[in-house]
């Protein structure tokens, strides 16, 4: 069997928790859930469930009539794939690709000038997706005790991650030759 990615990883999940999807549902359930951390491009959406099809870990049901939709159910393999998996406690590094590390990485090259606009622009941006998690972690339905936990624990992580992206942005904006208060 190829070695999955996260991508794959997220297809299982997803299908475990939610029951047989379609690509197009898999498309609307990573939106609504892991698409602010791992975003998946909806052209690999429809690639991945007939892969993993292929590997036994999900099994392909397709409409004989109608729109002839795809759906895709775990199976036995698949649920121990995912089981393995969520056992391991390693996990490869993270990926950071933030365009605005790169532009930071070269601010010597502009002026200072350009690192506090840099930064009143970043801070402004991650006060954003911080007001957006808080949001969504204070909407989290306590009596869906499952999905509660998980999802809160997620937004718990995005909101520290936030607002030290926020603390960090606006202290640079504050002080751009790097002295600190």
């Amino acid at each position: 069997m190829a070695e999955l990615g996260p991508q794959d990883h997220i297809v299982l999940g997803l299908i475990a928790r939610h029951g047989p999807l379609t690509p197009y549902e898999l498309k609307a359930r990573v939106e609504e859930s892991v698409d602010c951390f791992w975003p998946i491009p909806h052209a690999q959406l429809y690639r991945i469930p007939p892969r993993l099809a292929e590997q036994g870990l999900l099994h392909e049901e397709a409409e004989t009539s109608g729109r002839r939709r795809r759906v895709f159910h775990l199976t036995d393999a698949g649920r121990t794939e995912l089981t393995r998996w969520l056992g391991d406690p390693g996990a490869p590094p993270p990926e950071t690709r933030d365009p605005a590390q790169v532009k930071l990485f070269f601010a010597d090259l502009g002026g200072p000038g350009d690192v506090v606009v840099l930064a009143h622009a970043q801070a402004a941006e991650h006060r954003r997706w911080l007001d957006l998690y808080r949001k969504l972690h204070a909407e989290i339905d306590p009596n869906d005790s499952e999905r509660a936990v998980s999802r809160g624990r997620i937004l718990l992580l995005g909101i520290t991650h936030e607002q030290g992206y926020v603390d960090f942005w606006e202290e640079l904006a504050a002080h751009p030759d790097g002295a600190r208060k």
